[in-house]
């Protein structure tokens, strides 16, 4: 019996001792399944917080971008603007602002930005600037070549019609001369009488008896006066206001209009003083005041009214 309870307790012992060996390696199994799933949660937080801050940055980064674009945008508006406003017909300005607008377009467009598309539009932009710049630079350089002569051209306006006004004066200055000097040159008549004379030319004390009449006068001497020959007028009223005419009734022009004259005689005038006697026909004289004028190139060169008995 003794025998028989031995072998058991040794087959007890080493099943117990087998259930324990895999005891020990369940154990050892279930602990390395624990720390792998440790292990792979650590890797999975990490790359949580790894993606975590990726998208941060990447979502930082895109509204960077943005920024970049809205101010790539104002940009060249502001330039656009600018282009537009300088009013001016020149082909370059309008090649920089169709550049500007095409740059504009392809900036609202552009779907997938990044850092060397927004470098390359800010380059682009800063040209655009730059050329701005030149031009705005060459405006108010024309302006101020502009104003310049502006000031010079109302300067020389000035000028001109100060020069226009001095030449007005001197012009009726001249003509005021010139004037004078015609009427300077006027010959003059003076010493004017009127004589009845019968049919035998003879000097009769009542007019009328008498069968013509005889104006004597001197016309005066003038150097301003054109010398030579030259016809001399003469008009008779009578007293009744009527002209002793001459028989065809031929006229002369004096102030633009035909005149009648009572007799004509040329004379050469030489300047200097010269008698005149004119013969004057006609019948039926009357006593009273008669009035006699004498006309010389057109003008009057002397009147005067004498009374006859």
């Amino acid at each position: 019996m003794r025998e028989d309870y031995n072998d058991y307790d040794d087959a007890q012992y080493e099943d117990d001792y087998d259930q324990y060996e895999e005891q020990q390696v369940d154990n050892k199994a279930v602990r390395g399944y624990r720390i792998v799933i440790i292990i792979l949660a650590v890797i999975l937080v990490a790359l949580s917080v790894v993606y975590f801050n990726m998208h941060r940055q990447q979502a930082a980064e895109y509204a960077l971008l943005e920024e970049d674009r809205t101010k790539i945008q104002g940009d060249l508006d502001s330039l656009i603007v600018s282009f537009d406003d300088l009013k001016i017909q020149n082909d370059s300005i309008a090649a920089s602002l169709e550049e500007a607008n095409q740059i504009m377009e392809q900036l609202k467009n552009e779907r997938r930005l990044n850092y060397a598309k927004i470098r390359a539009y800010e380059k682009e932009v800063g040209t655009l600037r730059t050329v701005m710049q030149g031009y705005i630079r060459q405006i108010d350089s024309l302006n101020n070549i502009n104003q310049k002569l502006t000031k010079e051209n109302v300067s020389y306006k000035k000028q001109i019609s100060t020069q226009k006004l001095r030449a007005e004066m001197a012009e009726e200055r001249a003509e005021e001369l010139t004037n004078k000097v015609r009427a300077g040159a006027v010959i003059r008549a003076r010493s004017i009488t009127l004589k009845p004379l019968n049919g035998k030319g003879k000097e009769i004390t009542r007019v009328q008896k008498a069968e013509r009449l005889y104006v004597d006068f001197a016309l005066s001497a003038n150097d301003l006066a054109e010398p030579g020959n030259r016809p001399v007028y003469v008009c008779v009223t009578s007293p009744e206001g009527y002209l002793i005419a001459n028989s065809a009734a031929a006229t002369f022009m004096f102030e633009g209009e035909p005149k009648v004259y009572s007799e004509v005689r040329e004379v050469d005038y030489d300047c200097s003083d010269l008698g005149v006697g004119i013969y004057v026909s006609g019948n039926g004289f009357t006593a009273g005041t008669y009035t006699v004028e004498i006309y010389v190139d057109g003008h009057l060169a002397g009147t005067n009214q004498i009374v006859m008995k």
